[in-house]
C-alpha cells in the first residue's frame, strides 16, 4: 500500500493530500530515511513524522485497505 494512503487509513494524518505534500517536503521518513508518497509500505517499517515542532515515531503492525475509526490504531504501535 502506498505510504500516503496508509498515513489516511491509520489515521496518522487526517487527509491524503496533506499526506501527499508531507511526503514531498521529506517530514516522513521510514527506516530513517525520506520516502515518497509512492513507497510501499511493509509491517515492521519505521515511520517518524516531523508536522511542526511535534515528531510522532509509529512501527506498522499491519497493512489492510480498509480499516474503521475504532480499528485504525491496531495498525501501527506508537514509539517513544
Amino acid at each position: 500500500m502506498r505510504l500516503d494512503k496508509y498515513l489516511k487509513i491509520s489515521r496518522l494524518i487526517k487527509r491524503r493530500t496533506v499526506a501527499n505534500e508531507a511526503c514531498d517536503a521529506g517530514r516522513v521518513l521510514v527506516n530513517g530515511k525520506a520516502a515518497r508518497a509512492s513507497y510501499d509500505v511493509k509491517a515492521g517499517d519505521v515511520l517518524e513524522i516531523s508536522l511542526g515542532e511535534r515528531v510522532l515515531k509509529a512501527r506498522v503492525l499491519s497493512v489492510t485497505e480498509y480499516a474503521k475509526k475504532e480499528e485504525a490504531s491496531d495498525l501501527y504501535q506508537m514509539l517513544e
